[in-house]
């Protein structure tokens, strides 16, 4: 029987190395994006390539109707994934003082929203399978505080208190929900950042990579893995402990 793994945000970055790192897994991959369709388009392409199967599913996981619209359908014909990795994430930084309605509710509704809207989807048949991981991709930001990012950082230390509470209720079903929280990983959202500063504050001494985060998500979603739960695994280089 063929698994499946639904990534959100998977056209780019950290979502793109974890997708590739599942297909490769043998998983097929449902790969959500929310505007990207080419980036999408060309990660199936690149998954095919590689003797993988992969489907480009565009919706918003702050829109709990696309959410519901792209999913059951495809759960009623191919069943739950097997894994799921909430991965899609967006950020509005300023300081608090000068922070919009906007620029709070759009990063809550698609940072925390999103984990909500597209776990509620899938869950009641993961039960009834009683099987499953989900995989939620945090941020050291959600665990230590950032400034300028009071919005986000508020959007991932929920997704943590959501994951733990979630994995207490399924835990007897054999589903295991854990947290993985990168820190500064070399991608286009921090590419305006002081990259030289921002090392300097790293024991390890440099930015992560998105195929390290994709080898933490491998392991959680992994055979071996099985009797970890409700964890809140750090890539971060030291950067928070």
């Amino acid at each position: 029987m063929t698994r499946i793994a639904l990534v959100t945000g998977a056209s780019r970055g950290i979502g793109r190395a974890i997708a590739l790192r599942l297909a490769r897994n043998g998983y097929r991959v449902w790969a959500n994006y929310a505007a990207s369709r080419q980036a999408a388009d060309d990660l199936c392409a690149e998954i095919a390539r590689q003797g993988g199967s992969a489907l480009a599913l565009g919706f918003n996981v702050g829109d709990s109707a696309a959410v519901k619209a792209a999913l059951d359908p495809l759960v009623e014909a191919e069943g739950a994934p097997d894994v799921v990795v909430l991965n899609a994430g967006i950020t509005k930084d300023g300081l608090f003082a000068m922070m919009s309605d906007d620029e709070w509710q759009s990063v809550i509704n698609t940072n925390l929203g999103g984990f909500f809207n597209v776990t509620r989807a899938v869950i009641r048949p993961m039960l009834r399978r009683r099987s499953g991981r989900v995989i939620a991709v945090s941020s050291v930001s959600g665990q230590a505080g950032n400034p300028g990012q009071v919005n986000y950082s508020a959007s991932k230390a929920g997704l943590i208190g959501a994951c733990k509470a979630l994995a207490k209720e399924v835990a007897s079903r054999k589903i295991t929900v854990n947290v993985v929280a990168p820190g500064f990983i070399d991608t286009d959202m921090v590419k305006d950042l002081p990259k030289a500063d921002l090392e300097k504050l790293i024991p390890a001494g440099r930015f992560g990579t998105s195929d390290e985060v994709a080898a933490a998500v491998s392991f959680l979603a992994g055979d071996e893995a099985a009797y970890i739960t409700g964890q809140v695994l750090g890539v971060n280089g030291g950067m928070y402990m």
